[in-house]
């Protein structure tokens, strides 16, 4: 894997993790939700497919940007626009 790739993953999995820890303090469930993270990121730890890897890395980033604006909605006490 090119380090350029390799480094963005690597980005990518430490922001998920902190995400992680964020929900999980709120929820009292951090241990899960981390090791969830750490298993999805393990499973696919030997991919070598970079559509593959550029796939993944584009759904785990969706999942932070939608955790992202529920929680502006949230504190924010409104509704984000919806784009279709």
């Amino acid at each position: 894997m090119p380090s350029e790739l390799a480094n963005n993953v690597i980005r990518l999995y430490r922001e998920c993790l902190r995400r992680a820890k964020y929900i999980g303090h709120q929820q009292h469930n951090t241990e899960l939700l981390v090791n969830m993270v750490r298993q999805q990121f393990k499973r696919n730890k030997h991919e070598t497919d970079p559509e593959k890897i550029q796939k993944l890395k584009d759904d785990a980033a969706r999942g932070l940007i939608n955790h992202i604006l529920y929680e502006s909605e949230r504190l924010s006490g409104r509704k984000a626009s919806k784009s279709t």
